[in-house]
């Protein structure tokens, strides 16, 4: 009597583990324009979603431009209305132009602590199990604070107008300060969304945030001339973007010069993205 042995042929080698996940992350370069903007839509979607449920999330958006407007125009508007060689009325016009470049890097910050708190949520997990690109999680967050940023700013010059400010340029100005006030916000939000992947908390992302932008915002044309300030001052609001960018928006709605202040800010809005972009997206990809 004979016995038949039965060789079983071996078990594929390899880590049977995350393997879907990492076929995603390595085939991302091989999505395409038109994935990649499905995709965009669709995360754009969840996020307007979770505004809609909790919409206390837009009072920033709704209140700050109101606030700011009513303070400084009947607080400072007197004594830097004079300065400028008018009153009240005058230092509106001066201001209101001014408020949209603040208004757009303060809402910026809110996209670093947007992402931070999704990643301490846990959100990010499902995000990197789909075979989505990267970037597109990151340009959906700037695609949703881009709309809060108009939002705000639509109240900002509805508020202006209703104090009685005047357009003495034409529209297409006005529209041109928006869009550069956009642009240049879309950049800096790119920083925040770095400083958002790298702190620990969203409380952090806003503590750093505020140390960079009030010297930023301050040291800037945007509440003041800066004729009256110390020289040491004076040259730092000269290379101050804010700066440029409040006193472009500021020629484009009064009909006055703009000097190379549109090119500046445009010149520091692609320089800003060119370098923080790709700094954003690697350190999101190493995170995830």
């Amino acid at each position: 009597m004979s016995s038949t042995t039965t060789t079983l042929p071996p078990a594929p080698a390899g880590p049977t583990g995350p393997a879907p996940s990492k076929a995603a992350v390595a085939g991302e370069g091989r999505i395409g324009l038109r994935a990649n903007l499905r995709h965009v839509g669709a995360l754009v979607r969840r996020n307007l979603l979770q505004i809609k449920k909790d919409p206390e999330s837009m009072f920033d958006v709704l209140l700050m431009p109101v606030v700011f407007t009513l303070l400084f125009v009947y607080v400072f508007g007197g004594s830097v209305g004079a300065s400028l060689g008018g009153g009240r009325q005058d230092y509106l016009n001066y201001l209101v132009p001014g408020l949209m470049a603040m208004m757009g890097v303060n809402i910026a910050m809110a996209v670093g602590t947007g992402v931070n708190d999704d990643f301490r949520k846990g959100v990010m997990d499902r995000f990197r199990t789909m075979p989505i690109a990267r970037s597109s999680v990151l340009i959906a967050k700037i695609v949703v604070e881009l709309g809060r940023m108009m939002v705000a700013i639509l109240i900002l010059l509805a508020m202006g107008f209703a104090l009685g400010m005047e357009l003495k340029g034409s529209v297409y100005g006005l529209l041109g300060a928006v869009a550069l006030t956009g642009a240049f916000g879309a950049a800096i939000m790119w920083i925040f969304i770095l400083l958002g992947l790298s702190v620990k908390t969203p409380q952090a992302v806003q503590g750093m945030g505020m140390l960079v932008l009030m010297p930023l915002q301050f040291g800037s044309s945007i509440f003041a001339p800066t004729r009256t300030m110390p020289g040491w001052l004076q040259a730092f609001t000269d290379y101050n973007p804010l700066s440029n960018l409040a006193d472009a928006a500021r020629g484009l709605m009064l009909g006055g010069p703009t000097g190379n202040s549109v090119w500046w800010t445009l010149a520091w809005a692609a320089g800003i993205t060119v370098v923080m972009a790709p700094l954003a997206v690697a350190r999101f990809r190493r995170k995830a």
